[in-house]
């Protein structure tokens, strides 16, 4: 199950959603709340908060949204008198037409038949731009487009919070559908007969019972590939996730309350990696409880480890999984039950033929006269 390549495609972008607003119309309300809500489901989202300084859109600021999968574009009362997010409605466009970019409108409080026939507002602000003809039809082209896509209009939703989480839903749900796409990797021999299981001892059964499954196998034979494989396919589906990387050398190298507060603050969305530690306090608790979670422990020798790092499933809510990789069978028995440990075996011979000849050869299959010496090779390997 290794992998040829350890780093992603070249097509991997740096932002997840970029966010084009008029500051003074939005920032200190709404577009905060935005913020934080797409921060709080571990969207990368970019937000500049400089926006009102010069007229000129900064080189660096096209190639943000070049370098972005999703644009949320949100229509407010002044958004036109800015020449700067007319500028990053022209590249949002070019960006939607050349490569594919995900673009969502949102009206927030404005009429949407005024974007898109310039009336009131938005027909007064290009009025009164001094502009060259190019430049206006380039800026009036963008904004009729986009505007006609579909979107939001906040006039029809009862509440702020309820247009914030059906937005941040909907950019989730883009990008997982992007990445269902992206983030497979045809290099990992042999994943995907393993994920199938591993997914179905992770949600066959109730779908709201709480489950630790175990992935139990020698050194070196893919446990960890598995586990990080499965948890990145899966990891959206849960209110919060965490994946703790060799467990049994970093409770040596730092206190099992120093990596437990790390594991929590991210599950909470907490900045300070602090969590009222020695002892949780009942309302941390009942946060967590709150919460249907992913954790992956790899590496565990000691199943106390688990109880100090919080790993322990009736912490969190109802739906929660939680994935350990070990070496040792008996670790596992402790803390899952023994339908839940899937034993991950060496390769079958065609799949091993393949990897060995990936490394060797790069391509699928031995180079003509090599496969009997490669035959010789994975046997003795």
């Amino acid at each position: 199950m290794a992998s040829t390549s350890s780093t992603p495609p070249d097509q991997w972008k740096t932002w997840d959603a970029f966010i084009s607003f008029r500051g003074k119309d939005i920032r200190q309300g709404f577009l905060s709340h935005l913020f934080k809500a797409l921060l709080g489901k571990q969207i990368n989202a970019f937000l500049d908060e400089n926006l009102e300084k010069g007229e000129e859109i900064s080189s660096s600021l096209l190639e943000t949204i070049e370098d972005s999968y999703v644009s949320v574009v949100v229509f407010s009362e002044n958004y036109a008198d800015s020449p700067w997010c007319l500028d990053e409605l022209v590249k949002i466009f070019q960006c939607m037409k050349t490569s594919g970019q995900i673009v969502l409108p949102v009206f927030y409080r404005v009429d949407p038949t005024d974007v898109q026939e310039l009336r009131g507002n938005f027909g007064e602000a290009f009025s009164k731009h001094k502009k060259e003809v190019k430049i206006l039809e380039g800026w009036r082209h963008a904004l009729i487009e986009i505007s006609n896509l579909a979107g939001w209009d906040s006039r029809n939703i009862r509440s702020e919070s309820e247009l914030v989480e059906e937005i941040v839903n909907v950019v989730l749900e883009k990008l997982n559908h992007i990445f269902k796409c992206d983030y497979k990797n045809d290099d990992l021999v042999g994943i995907e007969s393993r994920v199938r299981k591993m997914e179905s001892l992770l949600f066959s059964g109730p779908i709201n019972d709480r489950r630790v499954v175990g992935i139990w196998g020698m050194g070196g034979i893919g446990k960890t590939t598995l586990a990080e494989e499965v948890f990145h396919r899966i990891k959206e589906k849960f209110d919060g996730h965490y994946f703790v990387a060799n467990v049994r050398e970093e409770i040596m190298k730092q206190t099992p309350n120093a990596l437990r507060d790390k594991i929590f603050c991210q599950l909470l969305g907490e900045k300070d990696g602090y969590i009222d530690t020695p002892r949780l306090g009942a309302f941390t608790i009942r946060r967590l409880q709150s919460k249907k979670v992913i954790l992956v422990f790899d590496d565990v020798v000691n199943p106390n480890h688990l109880k100090l790092l919080g790993g322990v499933c009736d912490l969190y809510s109802k739906g929660s999984r939680i994935i350990i990789t070990s070496r040792d069978r008996q670790t596992l028995k402790n803390v899952c039950l023994e339908e839940h440990i899937y034993e991950v075996k060496e390769l079958i011979d065609c799949e091993a033929l393949r990897l060995f000849s990936l490394y060797a050869f790069k391509q699928d299959y031995p180079k003509e006269g090599y496969k009997k010496l490669s035959e010789m090779a994975i046997r003795y390997a």
